[in-house]
């Protein structure tokens, strides 16, 4: 809740110098939650610079098993974070809400995953190709206008992703892989 609005999944602002100090707030507890043993990154649409986004920090969270998330899930939950019902299937995902708002989605990856995670190369690649950046803003704010919400604003956006997540990958040498992962 920002200026007494509730914020629903279509809503997208412009980008907020903010975002990499709530990142940092959120990615100290995580650190602080696992004795310093994880590694912690802002990756979604608040990590890249002057990209709009909906304001939800997404946090990439490097551990050796998921199972270790299971350890410290009692320090996790005094911070606030939560499981959801249905997420991901290749890895673990905790969120923190303000009432029903959410405001930060953390993604557990094994250490296995992490070199190749879509999510660590999208950002990165975004951050380094501004045709691709806009490109991207437009699908976003066009899901945005129309009202698409939840899974429904996700897979309106998947088929850039899609492509520029291939891109990204093959200049790194790697395959593509399908990057719907509901």
């Amino acid at each position: 809740m920002r200026g007494g609005r509730q914020y629903l999944c279509s809503v997208i602002e412009e980008h907020d110098p903010d975002w990499p100090r709530q990142y940092e707030e959120a990615a100290k507890g995580i650190r602080e939650a696992s004795d310093g043993e994880w590694l912690v990154e802002h990756i979604g649409s608040t990590a890249i610079e002057g990209l709009c986004a909906k304001p939800i920090i997404d946090l990439a969270v490097r551990v050796e098993r998921l199972s270790d998330v299971e350890d410290k899930l009692p320090a996790l939950e005094a911070l606030g974070w939560r499981d959801i019902a249905a997420g991901p299937r290749t890895h673990r995902v905790l969120v923190r809400q303000r009432g029903d708002v959410r405001t930060h989605i953390a993604h557990f990856f094994c250490a296995e995953q992490w070199d190749t995670c879509n999510q660590r190369i999208f950002r990165d690649w975004l951050q380094e190709h501004a045709d691709d950046r806009l490109r991207y803003e437009t699908v976003k704010r066009a899901a945005a206008t129309a009202g698409l919400s939840g899974r429904a604003y996700t897979a309106g956006k998947t088929a850039i992703v899609q492509e520029i997540v291939d891109r990204a990958r093959t200049a790194r040498g790697l395959p593509s892989v399908n990057v719907w992962d509901k």
